[in-house]
């Protein structure tokens, strides 16, 4: 059995007409006839009682009727979900993104992307940057917004930059510094610092630590934390000196944001995997890509 016998028996059936059926078929009546008797024969049962002048259905032919309609229903829907995966109009897309940086931006571009493809069904997943990395080149992210790790050349992972951003210190309000509209990166020696744990932001971290011999001094680390968040609460704390990109822009009125000069910066970064021809993940890459071009990504900066 096939969908071809199954297609000329619903056919038949709502016809109730071997004639009509086989011209609303364009196939010959004999042709009709046999892969009518083929199924009835491969069934065990007959399907319709038919003489010269009528057809009718058996209480079989009923039921199948009934469940081909179904079927065959199931079919053109689950075939036009294909056609619309295959143009990135339906699908999963499992997104996984950095906090901070991404905040600018990452609210508007998913509901243009989901106006744009509202039968993609996107979930979230706020990680830290190693993780984002571990789980796009394990499959369980279908792309990633996130900071170049230890680790990336290893993981074998496509990425395009999306931004490259100025490291600052942030203060609390009431520091001296906070006085400053930015800051040397030599005013920095003797101070205790909270930077980001390298392996939670190797770029980061490692540019902060050159930023700081270049400038003469050997930083005094008071604490890495894993998430930025941390960073700001210690500093709000009186813990320290923090340094983050310029993307943190805390809200808090306690909290001062300084531009270090030179200026140093860390990229922000769309990972994917070099299999990823999922049309989800394309049709998302695709967006960013153009927000890109027209330079759009950041509207407000």
């Amino acid at each position: 059995m096939d969908l071809r016998h199954l297609r000329y028996f619903q056919a038949v059936a709502e016809e109730l007409s071997f004639s009509k059926a086989a011209r609303k078929l364009r196939i010959a009546q004999p042709a009709l006839s046999r892969t009518v008797q083929e199924l009835e024969l491969e069934l065990g049962c007959r399907l319709m009682d038919r003489d010269r002048r009528s057809v009718r259905l058996t209480p079989a032919g009923s039921t199948l009727l009934e469940e081909t309609g179904l079927l065959l229903d199931r079919l053109e829907e689950s075939l036009r979900r294909v056609r619309r995966a295959a143009s990135g109009e339906d699908g999963e897309l499992r997104l996984g993104y950095i906090g901070p940086p991404t905040r600018p931006f990452l609210g508007p571009l998913l509901l243009e992307y989901r106006n744009r493809f509202p039968r993609i069904t996107v979930i979230l997943e706020e990680r830290t940057p190693e993780r984002v990395w571990e789980m796009v080149s394990r499959g369980r992210l279908s792309i990633g917004l996130t900071r170049p790790v230890i680790a990336h050349e290893a993981l074998d992972l496509k990425s395009l930059t999306l931004r490259e951003e100025t490291l600052c210190a942030v203060v609390p309000s009431q520091h001296p510094f906070a006085q400053e509209s930015s800051l040397p990166w030599e005013k920095l020696a003797n101070q205790p610092i909270i930077l980001l744990a390298r392996r939670e932001g190797a770029g980061s971290h490692d540019t902060i630590l050159a930023a700081c011999q270049k400038a003469g001094f050997t930083p005094r680390i008071a604490h890495t934390p894993s998430l930025i968040g941390t960073i700001l609460q210690y500093t709000e704390a009186g813990a320290g000196i923090g340094i983050v990109p310029e993307s943190v822009l805390p809200l808090d009125p306690s909290l001062k944001l300084l531009p270090l000069t030179p200026h140093h910066t860390i990229p922000l970064v769309m990972v994917w995997s070099k299999d990823g021809d999922d049309p989800a993940v394309i049709a998302f890459r695709s967006l960013i890509e153009s927000h890109l071009q027209a330079q759009t990504l950041w509207p407000h900066l």
